[in-house]
C-alpha cells in the first residue's frame, strides 16, 4: 500500500469528474484531531466507539489535457499522513478494558450490596410484619374477651330486668283489679246509707252503723286513690324499665355486631380470601369511643338497669305493702260497721218487741 497516493487501477480513479471524493474540509494536525477517551454512560451511548473520523484531504481536480498527458493522476498530498495518528494507541486500549472491568466491578458489587441489603430489608420487614400480627392477635383476643364479659354482664341484667318488669306488670294489674273491685263495696255501703234515709221520723238517727258507713265508704275512696296512683306511678316506672330495657338491648346489639366483626378479624390468615386494601382506614378518628368510654358507657347502662330495677323492687314492696294495708284496713272498718249494724239491729228489734207488749197491754 502507498501512503501517498495510489495505485492506477484504484476503484475511485476514472475519467469523470464526479467520481471523486466530495470535497472536505482540510484536515488538522495529529494534535488537534486527537480526542480523549470517553468511559462508557458518561455522556453519550456510544461513547465507547472512536469519536474521530477519518479525514481525507481534498484532491484538485485535473483537467482531461493533464490526465492524458500524464496518464496517472496525481499523487495524493502528504497531508493524509496525519489521520493515520488519529486513531487510538495500545495504552488507550488497555486503559478503556480496564476502564470497562473496573466498572463492570463495581456494578457488579453494588448490585450484590444493594441484593444484600434488599434480602436483609425483606427479613426485616417479614419479622415486623409478623410482631405486629402477633400484636394485633393478642389485641384481638383481648378485646373479644372483654365483649364477651360486658355482653354477658347485659344478658344477664337484661333477664334480671325482664323479670322485673314482668313482676312489676303483675302488680300494677293486682292493683288496677283491686281499685275496680272496691267499687262494689263502696256502692254497697253508698246503697245502705240511701237506704237508711228512708226512715221515719225518730229513727232517722245517726248512730253508730251510721257513723261506721260514712267511715267505710271514705276509707274505700281513699283506698282507691291510693292504690290507683300507686299503679299510675308504677305505670311511670314501667316506661322507665323499657327505656332501660331498650338501651341494654340496643347496647347488646352493638356488642354482637362488634364481637362477630372481631371474630372475623380474628380468624383472618395471610392465605384467606377476598382480602382487599382500603386506604386509609388505619386513621384513628377522635370522635370514636376509647376503652375506657367504651366500657364506662355499657357500664352506665347496667347501672341504670340496675337503679331502675330498684325502684321497681321499692315500688312493688310498697304495692303489696299497700295492698294489706288497705285490705286489713277495709276488712276491719266491715266487720266493725257489720258489729254496729247488727248492734242496731237487735237494739231496733228489743225496742219493737217492747212496744209490741206495750201496744199488746194497751
Amino acid at each position: 500500500m502507498e501512503f501517498l497516493g495510489s495505485t492506477q487501477v484504484a476503484s475511485y480513479c476514472g475519467r469523470r469528474k464526479n467520481c471523486l471524493l466530495p470535497s472536505l474540509a482540510p484536515t488538522t494536525t495529529t494534535r488537534e484531531t486527537y480526542q480523549s477517551y470517553c468511559l462508557p454512560g458518561y455522556r453519550y451511548c456510544n461513547s465507547w466507539r472512536p469519536g474521530l473520523l477519518h479525514k481525507v484531504v481534498l484532491v484538485p481536480e485535473i483537467s482531461e489535457k493533464e490526465f492524458n498527458c500524464t496518464g496517472r493522476p496525481p499523487t495524493v498530498l502528504p497531508e493524509l499522513r496525519s489521520s493515520l495518528h488519529a486513531r487510538y494507541s495500545i495504552r488507550d486500549w488497555h486503559h478503556a478494558n480496564a476502564a470497562h472491568l473496573k466498572g463492570s466491578e463495581a456494578s457488579r458489587h453494588c448490585a450484590g450490596r444493594m441484593n444484600t441489603d434488599s434480602m436483609r430489608l425483606m427479613q426485616n420487614k417479614d419479622q415486623l410484619t409478623h410482631l405486629m400480627q402477633e400484636d394485633s392477635k393478642r389485641n384481638l383476643g383481648e378485646r373479644i374477651t372483654n365483649i364477651d364479659f360486658w355482653r354477658s354482664e347485659l344478658i344477664h341484667e337484661l333477664e334480671c330486668l325482664l323479670k322485673e318488669t314482668q313482676a312489676l306488670e303483675t302488680v300494677k294489674q293486682r292493683l288496677e283489679s283491686a281499685a275496680e273491685t272496691l267499687q262494689g263495696p263502696l256502692k254497697i255501703a253508698l246503697e245502705c246509707l240511701y237506704h237508711r234515709e228512708m226512715r221515719q221520723g225518730i229513727d232517722l238517727v245517726h248512730d253508730d252503723v251510721e257513723k261506721n258507713l260514712i267511715k267505710e265508704v271514705d276509707i274505700y275512696k281513699d283506698c282507691q286513690e291510693i292504690l290507683t296512683k300507686l299503679a299510675q306511678k308504677i305505670n311511670t316506672q314501667l316506661g322507665v324499665n323499657r327505656d332501660a330495657q331498650h338501651a341494654l338491648e340496643r347496647d347488646l346489639s352493638d356488642k354482637n355486631t362488634a364481637s362477630f366483626i372481631d371474630e372475623k378479624c380474628f380468624n383472618l390468615r395471610n392465605t384467606s380470601n377476598s382480602i382487599n386494601f382500603y386506604r386509609g382506614v388505619e386513621k384513628a378518628d377522635g370522635t370514636v369511643s376509647i376503652p375506657e368510654t367504651w366500657a364506662k358507657f355499657t357500664e352506665d347502662n347496667i347501672r341504670c338497669s340496675q337503679h331502675a330495677r330498684a325502684n321497681s323492687v321499692k315500688l312493688r314492696e310498697d304495692a303489696e305493702a299497700k295492698l294489706e294495708s288497705t285490705s286489713e284496713e277495709m276488712w276491719n272498718h266491715f266487720v266493725s260497721t257489720n258489729m254496729a249494724l247488727n248492734n242496731r239491729i237487735a237494739e231496733v228489734a228489743d225496742v219493737k218487741n217492747k212496744l209490741q207488749a206495750q201496744l199488746a197491754k194497751v
